[in-house]
């Protein structure tokens, strides 16, 4: 798989405690964790990706092992790559997942795909069964 499927494990597990509108989206060589239509939180081979308050943008690059997420040769405000050496701990997944739910409350949710009709969308697992 291109993505850490523990971490995907790892994250699906937390954000269900909390959430039923999860949607996952294999995209861009990971995994996107959709919740209530918008796009949360996404696992990669060696990272997190993170959206979150672009208002906090400052302060949340200020964190260990925090990168600004430069897709397209631009920095993107409100989006960053963590990586999975700073994620060894629940709770430090835990604060990221959270970090990105806090502002999923107020983002604007995503544009329905229709230009990539080859993106799997499928409603998040449950690890139980």
């Amino acid at each position: 798989m291109a993505y850490d499927e523990k971490l995907a494990d790892r994250t699906r597990e937390i954000i269900a405690l909390t959430h039923k509108n999860v949607e996952e989206k294999k995209m861009f060589g990971g995994l996107c964790f959709m919740v209530n239509d918008k796009m949360c939180v996404g696992v990669e081979k060696e990272r997190l990706m993170v959206r979150f308050d672009p208002d906090k943008n400052d302060e949340v690059m200020e964190k260990e092992g925090c990168k600004p997420m430069n897709f397209t040769g631009k920095v993107m405000k409100g989006y960053a790559f963590v990586d999975i050496d700073v994620l060894n701990t629940k709770k430090e997944l835990e604060y990221w997942i959270k970090l990105a739910l806090d502002f999923n409350k107020k983002a604007k949710p995503s544009k329905k795909n229709n230009f990539y009709p080859h993106v799997l969308i499928r409603p998040a697992r449950s690890l139980s069964g």
